[in-house]
């Protein structure tokens, strides 16, 4: 029995399951907010855009 218990504790595999999902997570995480900044940049330009068109033919 308490070989079982000895094996349990020295088992790190759960461990690197969990490490590699925050990884996982962090990453999914930056790629959202990089892609936020990068759509409501190109937003403001085409409104820029848009405004400089409608500007230009009264």
């Amino acid at each position: 029995m308490s070989n079982l218990i000895a094996r349990f504790v020295k088992d790190e595999s759960g461990a690197t399951a969990i490490e590699y999902g925050l990884i996982a997570a962090l990453i999914a995480l930056a790629i959202i907010v990089g892609a936020g900044a990068v759509g409501n940049t190109l937003n403001a330009k085409f409104i820029g855009i848009s405004t400089k068109l409608n500007e230009a033919n009264p």
